[in-house]
């Protein structure tokens, strides 16, 4: 780090000239309420039911996904009297994480848990990649059914929110089949909730959390409202009735539309010190997470019914120390930012379960409520340097040992729910089957009080200031956002096997899906009608800044923004009616086939608010093909053959021109409205060898050819702020292959009383992925509107953005046979990969972003006690390593980070108890 960089942090740690200021000058924060571990509890399997005790028979895992049948019924076994069943029951390539292989691992959310499956990492805040392809090309449904995103920068749900005490199972396919959704690039993700319990079980947990970074350390937090811990806001952050009638008028709240009265009345209705006021917290709580799972059955006559439910409440912290720089010139010879900030996120995860079940002879019926509330409570200060401003060049002064010229401090808050009700019907009548499914959902995302404050550092006043007139660097400013989708599924499906000799079954389906976002952000900067500030005025906290007497002293007034950062709302819907129709069965013995057509028809359209923005509407129809061949040749072994035809289409903030501020990776992303579908042509090759229960060895081959693939690309925004846009690329190829390998050995025999009735367990995957970009002559729309040709902004042959080379998964452990009793070292790879396509500058486009998520080494002990009742003692300790978050550019001469911090090492020791 160079000798600027180390004032810098020193200066955040409050350690040097910036400990002076009124800014930095702060009491301690007040005791904040402790944190939760990540996902370090998980409710187990009931007793009569964990797949571990069951030495001798195959562990059921119960999968209700899309089309008639599912793994219960209606599959067609040709021989593969080893295979499991899940594999045997599809011809379609399939990964399948039971209850079993979720609790091994000790993850709390489904996509850490899923990124230790073969070909697939996890990228931000919960968003899977399948074999190198970003998360739009991934499909997520519960039960079957697609749901919505409480994420503005996503249509896809971040599986993060899921916690793995509410997930049954988790399959992944990778190759299409009809009855799924058409958007179906990399693979589709679908999630089981539990269905019947076979007896009666309450499980209760909790558990806490160290972090090496983070607990008992410095960290910024500001206080809110009284229920903050909770994840929930108390009403402090509540919009002014006044305020909130104005900018959804859609006013402009402005000198010519409003008085200069009213304008001052809208900054002084405002909530200010709890919202404002950031503190230094020198002791970060631990993290904390307590959770409950239920569930009974009753006969009534021939039918089974069933109640299961699960809650949990979860609170982390996670400070990061980032080092985060933005070049100005194509040969990254000049920085135009470079900056040392520190964020301390607080999030908070509340979720509840509650489904209903029916079993009577071969039917099924769910009933499934799901309610999730994720809030990310975030306190970020940066000092550093911009071009803009003034100051020293770092690269050009490596020695530079000034005072940074510009302090910037944040206080954020981001709330998002998700709530689901589905009722799934799987019936079976001799022959033939049929499924009914239905959902509503509605996902919400708000972030009310988004505060910044910049202040420059003045040599006369010896301090920082803030004048409060837009001076370049100095700012303040605050924005509300507020997201609303609803979305309504439902679908049709049935299965019937044929009477003839060889076993054939033809099946089809139709389904409706219809989403509707609306979604508002206003920016309004706090501005003097006088003037510049008083100096007395201008070196003044936050707080005080923007405090009443200030406001009417100085005439500040609340001055609308949002133009400047794109539509300030839009309405958004997407419709898709689908219906497919598929055929399955033997060719000959040992030769299945199973092949069908999916037709879709969808409308797509994004309506900004304001004259200026470009509206979207995307009608198509497209026939979707895909067949699979499956040889299974011998009892343990069988070959796979598939290709097919399936899209993607741009979510909708892809296409909306709104700004959203991305708190995983700090930094603003908007839209682009002149996207267009991608399409993609998709063939698979696999070998599985199945050695006994629960082993496997298999391998691969994939390509992927993609007609204009949306690609994450970066450009300067006013400031020289680094902004992330999408631009559809011309098109690409994707190939690659993958091996994966699980085997046991005995181990009784070799040590005695203490190795009695265990086994290890080794369990191996590599996926190697290759991509290029075909980039002939020709015009595209890029991330900032403009029109640009398509080999200025994309490079011929550069792979697709987040894919990597190489991604590596590993698991060795020891395991009872006889109880509950497992310790598992888990080893995770994923070479470098493009995060956004490096920015034009003039002539000269910057080389591209990557980002490093390289190695991680965790270990998982879980250990079952018998006291009154069982007890299971869960220790794990994650990224031993230490892992590092690097995102850079670099030239054949310079590296630059964009973004740059330590990860903690997390040692977390849990319980929970069964009844």
């Amino acid at each position: 780090m160079t000798t600027a960089a180390t004032a810098w942090r020193l200066a955040l740690l409050g350690c040097t000239t910036l400990a002076t200021s009124p800014l930095m000058a702060q009491t301690a924060a007040p005791p904040a309420t402790a944190g939760r571990p990540g996902g370090s509890v998980q409710p187990a399997t009931p007793p009569q039911t964990r797949p571990e005790q069951l030495p001798e028979a195959e562990a059921p895992v119960d999968i209700s996904t899309a089309g008639a049948g599912g793994s219960d019924g209606g599959e067609i076994i040709v021989r593969g009297r080893y295979i499991p069943q899940p594999v045997r029951a599809t011809p379609q390539v399939i990964s399948v994480l039971s209850t079993a292989d979720i609790a091994r691992a000790g993850d709390g959310d489904i996509a850490s848990a899923l990124g230790r499956v073969t070909g697939l990492t996890v990228a931000g805040n919960g968003f899977v990649y399948v074999r190198g392809l970003g998360d739009r090309y991934s499909l997520a449904l519960l039960n079957g059914l697609p749901l919505p995103s409480p994420e503005p920068l996503k249509r896809t749900v971040p599986l993060d929110l899921f916690p793995t005490s509410v997930i049954a199972s988790a399959v992944v396919q990778k190759s299409f089949s009809a009855n799924y959704p058409g958007e179906f690039g990399g693979g589709v993700i679908n999630l089981t909730t539990p269905s019947v319990p076979k007896e009666a079980y309450l499980t209760i947990g909790g558990g806490v959390t160290w972090d090496s970074e983070t607990t008992s350390k410095l960290g910024y937090t500001y206080y809110g409202s009284n229920t903050d811990w909770l994840g929930y806001d108390g009403g402090t952050r509540k919009t002014p009735g006044a305020l909130k009638d104005a900018f959804l008028s859609t006013r402009a709240l402005t000198p010519g539309n409003y008085t200069n009265a009213q304008l001052q009345g809208f900054a002084a209705s405002l909530s200010n010190a709890s919202t404002t006021l950031l503190q230094r917290n020198f002791n970060i709580p631990a993290n904390f997470s307590g959770d409950l799972s239920f569930g009974a059955s009753k006969e009534v006559g021939d039918i089974n019914l069933g109640v299961f439910g699960a809650a949990g409440l979860s609170n982390s912290w996670r400070t990061r120390d980032i080092r985060q720089q933005v070049s100005n010139d194509p040969q990254l010879a000049s920085l135009q930012r470079d900056q040392q900030t520190v964020i301390t996120d607080n999030r908070i995860v509340a979720n509840g379960l509650l489904g209903f079940g029916a079993e009577f002879g071969p039917h099924k019926i769910r009933l499934t409520n799901l309610y999730i509330h994720d809030t990310v409570k975030q306190g970020r200060l940066s000092a550093g340097y911009n071009a803009n401003v003034g100051g020293a060049d770092p690269i050009a002064n490596p020695d530079f040992y000034g005072t940074p010229p510009i302090l910037t401090q944040n206080t954020n808050w981001f709330e998002r729910q998700l709530f689901v009700t589905q009722a799934v019907g799987e019936y079976k009548f001799g022959d033939l089957s049929l499924n009914l499914r239905g959902s509503y959902a509605n996902t919400k995302r708000k972030a009310p009080y988004e505060r910044t404050f910049g202040y420059t550092y003045s040599t006369a006043a010896r301090d920082y200031v803030n004048s409060v007139s837009n001076v370049a660097g100095q700012s303040a400013q605050i924005a509300f956002s507020d997201l609303n989708e609803n979305s309504y599924a439902g679908a049709g499906d049935f299965g019937y096997k044929l009477p003839t000799a060889l076993e054939w079954r033809i099946s089809g389906g139709y389904s409706y899906n219809r989403n509707s976002r609306t979604s508002y952000r206003y920016v309004f900067d706090y501005v003097s009608g006088s003037g510049a500030l008083p100096l007395n005025a201008s070196q003044q906290r936050p707080d005080f800044l923007v405090s009443d007497y200030n406001i009417y002293t100085y005439n500040i007034r609340l001055i609308d923004a949002s133009g400047s950062q794109g539509t300030a709302a839009y309405d958004a819907g997407l419709t898709v009616h689908a219906g497919y129709g598929q055929i399955e069965g033997e060719l000959a013995k040992g030769l299945r086939i199973a092949a069908g057509v999916r037709y879709e028809d969808g409308k797509q359209s994004v309506q900004p608010q304001g004259a200026g923005f470009a509206a979207t509407l995307i009608k198509a129809d497209y026939w979707l093909p895909g067949a699979t061949i499956t040889w299974n040749f011998a009892d343990d072994m069988q070959f796979r053959l598939s290709a097919s035809k399936t899209i993607a289409r741009p979510q909708f903030r892809e296409l909306a021109y709104q700004i959203y501020q991305d708190y995983e990776s700090d930094r603003a992303f908007t839209g682009n409205p002149f996207l267009t579908d991608s399409k993609l042509w998709n063939a698979d090759a696999r070998y599985e060898y199945f050695m006994g229960r629960d082993q496997i060895i298999a391998a691969a081959a994939f390509f992927k050819r993609l007609d204009n693939p949306i690609e994450q690309v970066a450009f300067l925004a006013g400031g020289g702020a680094l902004r992330t846009g999408f631009a559809n690329a011309p098109k690409a190829d994707l190939y690659g292959g993958e091996i994966e390998a699980t085997h046991y050995f005995d181990l009784s025999g070799m040590g005695g009383d203490l190795l009695a009735a265990r086994k290890l367990r080794v369990s191996a995957n590599y996926t190697y992925t290759q991509s290029k970009l075909k980039v002939a002559s020709g015009n595209v729309v890029g991330p900032d509107l403009t029109v640009v040709a398509a080999s200025a902004l994309f490079r011929d042959g550069a792979p697709l953005t987040g894919q990597s080379d190489h991604i590596a998964n590993a698991q060795i452990g020891i395991e009872s046979s006889d109880h509950l009793s497992q310790q598992t070292i888990l080893l995770n790879y994923a070479s470098p990969r493009v995060s956004n396509r490096g920015p034009i500058q003039g002539t000269g486009r910057q080389p591209d972003i990557f980002e490093k998520p390289g190695f991680t080494l965790d270990f998982v002990a879980r250990e079952e006690i018998n006291l009154f009742t069982p007890i299971e003692i869960k220790f794990e300790a994650r990224n031993l390593t230490g892992r590092k978050v690097v995102e850079y550019q670099k030239t054949d001469t310079t590296r630059i980070f964009v973004n740059r911090y330590q990860l903690g090492r997390t040692f977390s020791l849990s319980a929970s108890v069964k009844f």
